[in-house]
């Protein structure tokens, strides 16, 4: 078997395998005042949150061009490769992996697998980094895919939002649970349940929603009870996200954080200022 990885921008990928040889990346577009941004080729995450400041629409998405994906998967298949594992954003929040399962068999002569991630951003780059490495030591398919269901199946994430309406209008929540937020004044607490953005818990101050989060994390952690891969991932919001490691770290020091961001598209649905906590076993 010839492998290749093939996922899409929204991926935070560790800079030790952004260029590895078996990786390919499909670009996801953001369009801002009109102007249509490739993620990770016209536009980074510093940049775009600066140009989201001073836009005077509501940026938008869309989905990856299943033509371009087609395109890359012949590409691959004529550079060798027999088999190919597409793993790609939450089925949840966007249509792509559901209509790439519909146009994969009219691949000839490349096994192309569509997987489902259930969620983006950091935790899909831990399963893109999982299976390059299992792939490099000569795992089979069947004990590669099992290691992302494991990933995938641990995988906890939870996150705080400046903004609902964010959300809402990008179609990712429902506008009720929105206007809840804003007449109560609360500041929620998000979570991803089987792909998909919901309210967990209604808290009354940011103060009190992020203790809540270090909370569940500290379970979370006790829960496991084996090597966890614990992550913050912000929105143009650094210096909050290196508070909250600290004072996890402080609780507990065996574990681990890392520090992410969230790029273009993510950043477009959860707005400036988002803070995301996600924990799986490692």
């Amino acid at each position: 078997m010839k492998l290749a990885i093939v996922t899409d921008s929204t991926a935070f990928l560790p800079e030790k395998i952004k260029n590895h040889p078996d990786l390919s990346i499909i670009p996801i577009p953001v369009i801002l005042d009109g102007q249509l941004y490739n993620e990770g080729i016209d536009i980074e995450a510093d940049a775009y949150y600066e140009l989201l400041k001073n836009s005077k629409e509501f940026p938008t998405t869309s989905q990856p061009s299943l033509g371009e994906a087609l395109e890359l998967y012949e590409e691959l298949g004529k550079k060798g490769y027999d088999t190919i594992l597409s793993i790609h954003l939450s089925s949840g929040i966007s249509g792509f992996i559901e209509n790439l399962a519909g146009v994969t068999n009219t691949i000839e002569g490349i096994n192309v697998i569509p997987y489902d991630s259930k969620i983006t951003s950091t935790p899909m780059g831990h399963m893109v980094e999982a299976a390059l490495d299992l792939s490099e030591k000569g795992a089979t398919l069947e004990e590669i895919i099992e290691k992302l269901d494991t990933i995938r199946d641990s995988l906890q994430v939870y996150f705080i939002v400046e903004d609902l309406n964010n959300l809402a209008r990008g179609g990712r929540l429902t506008n009720g649970a929105a206007l809840v937020a804003g007449l109560l004044k609360i500041k929620p607490v998000l979570k991803f349940d089987d792909g998909k953005i919901v309210l967990f818990e209604k808290i009354r101050s940011s103060k009190k929603a992020f203790a809540r989060i270090e909370d569940i994390i500290g379970q979370q952690i006790d829960f496991f009870n084996a090597p966890v891969r614990l992550t913050i991932i912000h929105g143009n919001n650094l210096e909050i996200a290196l508070e909250e490691k600290a004072k996890i770290e402080a609780k507990h020091p065996e574990v681990s954080i890392e520090i992410a961001h969230f790029g273009p598209v993510i950043g477009t649905h959860l707005g400036e200022k988002a803070i995301g906590f996600t924990i799986s076993l490692a």
